[in-house]
């Protein structure tokens, strides 16, 4: 199964956290971005960082670890900046960006729960 937490997390009525408790024995790859929703229907992609969006970051990666998650990672969507032109929604910087934070916040939660 693959978990997107901006598909996932665009529907309102959804409890990323149960899902991730749910399915982490079948969750084999994760695509993690953040989104903020706008208003009853609409969303935008934002920055990793769960202070830009309306996702818990750090709570979905804390989520996926203590639950045994030991799949592939990949920062899901990125915005086009610093002048980048490229296919919308797969800018380069962005996603390195969202990458690097990813990687700490994981390295945050396994330090948290003594996993090396």
């Amino acid at each position: 199964m693959t978990m997107c937490s901006g598909s996932l997390g665009a529907g309102r009525f959804n409890d990323l956290k149960h899902i991730i408790e749910q399915y982490a024995d079948r969750i084999y790859f994760v695509h993690l971005r953040n989104i903020k929703l706008e208003n009853d229907k609409d969303f935008k992609e934002v920055a990793h960082y769960s202070d830009c969006g309306s996702l818990d970051m750090y709570m979905l990666v804390k989520t996926l670890v203590n639950n045994g998650f030991e799949g592939y990672v990949r920062p899901d969507h990125g915005r086009n900046i610093w002048g980048e032109d490229g296919k919308p929604g797969y800018g380069l910087y962005d996603r390195a960006l969202g990458a690097a934070y990813l990687n700490g916040l994981f390295e945050a939660a396994k330090k948290e729960k003594n996993i090396k």
